[in-house]
Parts: structure tokens; sequence; C-alpha cells
């Protein structure tokens, strides 16, 4: 950040509602500093137990490998991610999805494409310590660059 601005942000974005402020202020940085911007979505892992057994069930069945539920999610979310890198004019090779950790998943991304800003929401709420939600949390304790996290309005705000 030799040059007093950012280059490379990345915006971690999870397609709810509320994050809508979060994405706008992404695109309004971008313009800003002329960087460019790399779209993230983090699935957590689904696995083959989850997919496989009725909610409630405790007792010991045989779980297929793969059902493809992660795989038909992963689809939906690059779907959902292309939506909102068309409305920002992101190209293809920026719109990343991946599966993982939310906050360890965003840190390894950040690093792996040299971002200088990562760009989040945050829920949190009720005095200092509760100011980050769980994944801003995760993502500020190991990254190495500058994060913004947007405050989202909360369902009683609105």
């Amino acid at each position: 950040m030799d040059s007093g601005h950012y280059t490379h942000l990345l915006l971690a974005v999870d397609f709810d509602p509320s994050g809508a402020p979060v994405i706008a202020r992404a695109g309004q940085l971008r313009t800003l500093f002329g960087a460019r911007l790399t779209l993230l979505h983090v699935l957590e892992h689904v696995s083959a137990a989850q997919e496989y057994l009725p909610l409630g069930f405790g007792g010991d069945l045989p779980v297929p490998d793969d059902l493809g539920l992660e795989q038909e999610l992963l689809d939906i979310a690059q779907h959902q991610l292309d939506v909102v890198g068309d409305a920002l004019g992101v190209a293809a090779g920026d719109r990343l999805v991946r599966v993982g950790p939310p906050g360890h998943t965003i840190d390894a991304v950040a690093a792996e494409v040299g971002a200088d800003l990562v760009i989040v929401g945050s829920h949190g709420q009720h005095g200092f310590l509760g100011l980050f939600g769980s994944t801003a949390k995760a993502v500020l304790r190991s990254l190495k660059c500058d994060v913004l996290c947007v405050k989202l309005a909360e369902a009683s705000d609105v």
C-alpha cells in the first residue's frame, strides 16, 4: 500500500438481503480507488451425514460418501455470485466460491489473490466486545491486510 490507496479489494458476500449496503460500499470503493474487486462466497462444508440423516436421528446408519448436496449448494452459490458480479461488472475470474470455515477461508483467499482490503458485513452488537459478528471477528484475528466491517442494520432498525 505504498501508493496510499487500495488496489485489490476482496468482498465477502453472504447473499443475505441485509448485505446490500456492503456490496454497494465495495462498488463505491472500487470506483474511488480504481481497484480490482474480487467477490468471495464461503460455503461451510456439508458432511454426508448432514445430507443423509433425517433431523433428530441419533442411531448409526451407513452413510453414502456423496449425495450431491454440497455440489448443488456450490452451483447455487456460483449462480448467485454471478448475479452480484454482473451487477458490479466484476470479471468472471474474480468471482470465487470456496468451501470451508468462513473466517479462515476469507483469510486464505485474501492472501491468495493479494487483496489489500477485505470488506465484510457485520451484524455484531452489544458493546465493544460484540462490535463484530463471528465471521468478522474470525477474519480480524489473522488477516495481514486492512479490513472494512460495514455495520448492517438489524431488523428492528429498518
